[in-house]
């Protein structure tokens, strides 16, 4: 979080910077173009926001009703990192759609906490999940920019994200659906450089839906799972990335 607020402060320093005088202009036509394609990179973070269900009953392996008290966490933020291809199209002066399929890796470290446990210490017993995290995305981004300025332009941008999960696995004591979709929103800059354009783009991608599969806990085969696959009725992904795009 603290890189990402370095790259907004650095971001605004270098635009009123610049805003002082006028300068030769790089790539002049660029923006006259009806469509224009590029590239993307960067980096970014997952992460999941639990409803926890409380204390619950269920039915264990041997078929005995057993009370549970669980709960489950995000205990930590990794880096992931993002590439991706995309695809804009001019609407007017100021307004463009921008179409960009990427694919997004990254890591989520779940802990569950049984509070009817304890271990030999006397505190209460904790199962964890590494939950391995690749996404197919498609962006679909209306953007509104200002007026250019010398080489900078920066603009705002809303819209969708439909993305599959395939990363999914039978056996973790959590499964996310292999579809969810996201609502994007977000702020950047093009930076016109001789021979390319960089746009360097801060967003925040949430889902509109409940990203956990509730069915899990029905076809897992490890009884011992049972009471924390059970505890979460619902959980929303939510991203924030830092994307480079190359045009």
């Amino acid at each position: 979080m603290r890189f990402f607020t370095l790259y907004i402060i650095a971001l605004l320093t270098s635009l009123v910077a610049s805003a002082q005088e006028r300068t030769v202009e790089n790539r002049p036509y660029c923006d006259l173009r009806p469509m224009h394609f590029g590239v993307i990179v960067g980096t970014h973070f997952q992460d999941l926001e639990f409803e926890n269900v409380g204390a619950f009953t269920y039915t264990d392996a041997d078929g005995n009703q057993q009370d549970a008290l669980v709960t489950c966490d995000q205990n930590k933020w990794d880096s992931g990192f993002q590439v991706g291809v995309l695809g804009e199209m001019r609407l007017t002066d100021y307004l463009a759609f921008r179409a960009a399929p990427v694919m997004y890796f990254a890591n989520r470290h779940i802990v569950f906490t049984d509070y009817k446990d304890l271990d030999a210490k006397g505190d209460y017993t904790q199962a964890r999940q590494d939950m391995k995290s690749v996404y197919v995305s498609c962006s679909l981004d209306l953007i509104y920019a200002a007026q250019r300025f010398n080489n900078h332009r920066p603009y705002v941008m809303a819209g969708l994200a439909p993305a599959l999960n395939l990363s999914t696995k039978a056996n973790d004591y959590l499964q996310l659906k292999k579809s969810d979709l996201f609502f994007e929103v977000g702020m950047g800059c093009d930076f016109y450089l001789p021979f390319f354009k960089l746009r360097p783009e801060l967003k925040f991608m949430y889902s509109l839906g409940n990203s956990l599969n509730t069915n899990h806990a029905k076809t897992l085969k490890d009884g011992s799972k049972l009471k924390y696959a059970g505890s979460v009725s619902h959980a929303r992904s939510s991203i924030i990335a830092l994307t480079f795009h190359f045009e």
